[in-house]
């Protein structure tokens, strides 16, 4: 992927002009690997998998460990004979994936399908932690039963399927804009059709018709073309196929100089308003079917991008837009590796054939951040026990009291054998400092020794995230402390 991947993968030479990069996934190095180790059906299925470093070079990094260039990374990677045992095997992972996000303390995970990306593959799927600072948009049905992000999420438009009109050239002055010429002609938008001319990765035009309340998708155009860049067609392009800019439509257009790309909702509504290719003029009652000569060289595919309140393709209903951090991804990768690279095996009649993969990864450092963007007050973090960087908190208040001191030490030598993870605060700071200091650092489990609470027999306990709060034993503080923290671990 050397010459694939964009500029987030970041490339360089060494002292002796060899190409060199830092790597962010390691698809080729684990076939690399798995090639030299297996090589029969009986050796399939098996998983490899790391914790590792990895590199993008992220234009902008952002939002602390959400989006940043260096980052730690849990990949797995799977190798079978059939697409069956890939898609069998998938989904426990994906299941597996589901508990892993819920055991670490993560309240809000959808599930969502995906573009495969630069990974490539068949299918693939994210795991979305819910958030309001997420830089990825999701969209949902109310009742969850449709998941899916902005690059391929789809929508059931209501579409104009009116009896055809007479096709008719109008006077359009100075207006290029779908807005201009809905409010001359006194149409709504979505009774227009919108031309996007683009220039492919290699430097073809593309002409994309969409209804003129939507914009293009362009991921779902870069995908359906299978380009990895789209740039807008310059003026003198666009008259090289016969179009005017800003009075463009497929009429009349040369197909064999441009690749003509519909929308469903252009080409499946009736009498749109477009573009007469003539400065200063449109046509009204547009109709694909029609109004074009030769249909068979246009594609017809989905490149809208969906809005807040479209309706669901499954439900109806008007779809909810979320926010979401990326926690956790998977893809069917198939041979798309494997076979280029020569990682093979042999079948049970002695025939070779490339190993199918799929490949599962887990941000390590994001899926903490997302933790705390899900679990925090305005005092600051509120750790889940699972992965707390220490399970309780001990507060001594005015340790130079003999008896607070004694104390909190025993506490914390017996929670501590009992291989409990404990903080113990014996500062001698006052209360607030103290406090304060404990609701930042957010540990799940909070006890206060105090001569106060000591007089009475008793130590202070209290949840971080407020669920409970009271009094132990003094003698008993322990022991009760080891079997809620236990407990709390199994849950």
């Amino acid at each position: 992927r050397y010459g694939a991947v964009g500029p987030e993968l970041l490339r360089f030479k060494d002292r002796n002009e060899k190409d060199m990069l830092l790597g962010m996934t390691h698809e080729e190095a684990v076939v690399h690997l798995a090639r030299t180790e297996a090589d029969s059906y009986k050796q399939l299925p098996f998983m490899l998998y790391q914790i590792q470093t990895k590199y993008r070079d992220e234009a902008r990094p952002r939002a602390g460990l959400i989006r940043v260039r260096e980052f730690t990374m849990k990949d797995a990677y799977s190798f079978h004979e059939s697409e069956d045992c890939l898609k069998t095997y998938y989904q426990r992972v994906h299941d597996a994936y589901s508990r892993f996000f819920k055991r670490v303390g993560l309240k809000d995970v959808v599930v969502i399908e995906s573009d495969p990306g630069m990974i490539g593959g068949n299918a693939s799927h994210e795991f979305m932690a819910i958030a309001d600072c997420g830089e990825d948009t999701i969209f949902m049905s109310p009742d969850g039963k449709y998941l899916a992000n902005k690059e391929i999420a789809t929508a059931n438009f209501k579409l104009d399927t009116a009896p055809a009109n007479a096709l008719e050239k109008v006077h359009t002055p100075g207006s290029k804009t779908i807005e201009e010429v809905s409010k001359l002609l006194g149409v709504k938008t979505e009774q227009t059709g919108k031309a996007v001319f683009y220039v492919d990765a290699d430097e073809k035009l593309v002409f994309a018709v969409i209804r003129g309340d939507l914009e293009i998708n362009e991921t779902k155009l870069r995908n359906f073309l299978k380009t990895k860049e789209l740039k807008f067609a310059t003026d003198a392009q666009i008259r090289a196929v016969g179009a005017e800019p800003g009075y463009a439509s497929p009429l009349n257009v040369d197909a064999s100089k441009v690749r003509i790309v519909f929308d469903p909702t252009a080409a499946k509504s009736s009498n749109l308003v477009v573009g007469a290719n003539e400065k200063d003029y449109h046509y009204k009652g547009f109709n694909f079917a029609r109004d074009l000569k030769d249909t068979s060289k246009i594609s017809v595919v989905d490149i809208a991008t969906i809005r807040e309140g479209d309706p669901c393709p499954v439900t109806g209903k008007p779809l909810l837009m979320k926010r979401g951090i990326e926690v956790g991804n998977i893809f069917q990768l198939g041979v798309k590796y494997s076979k280029p690279m020569e990682c093979n095996f042999l079948d049970r009649n002695g025939k070779r054939h490339p190993m199918i993969m799929g490949c599962y990864g887990i941000g390590v450092g994001r899926t903490m951040a997302s933790v705390i963007e899900q679990s925090n007050d305005q005092y600051g973090p509120i750790w889940p026990v699972s992965i707390a960087p220490w399970q309780v908190h001990i507060t001594a208040l005015n340790r130079n009291v003999d008896a607070v001191q004694k104390a909190a030490d025993d506490l914390y030598a017996t929670l501590t054998q009992a291989g409990i993870e404990v903080l113990y605060d014996d500062r001698n700071e006052k209360a607030g400092v103290a406090f304060n200091d404990a609701d930042l650092l957010g540990i799940p489990f909070r006890v206060t020794v105090s001569q106060k609470s000591l007089e009475k027999g008793e130590i202070e306990f209290k949840m971080r995230d407020g669920s409970e709060k009271g009094f132990f034993p003094a003698g008993e503080a322990a022991t009760i402390l080891i079997e809620k923290v236990r407990k709390a671990l199994k849950g």
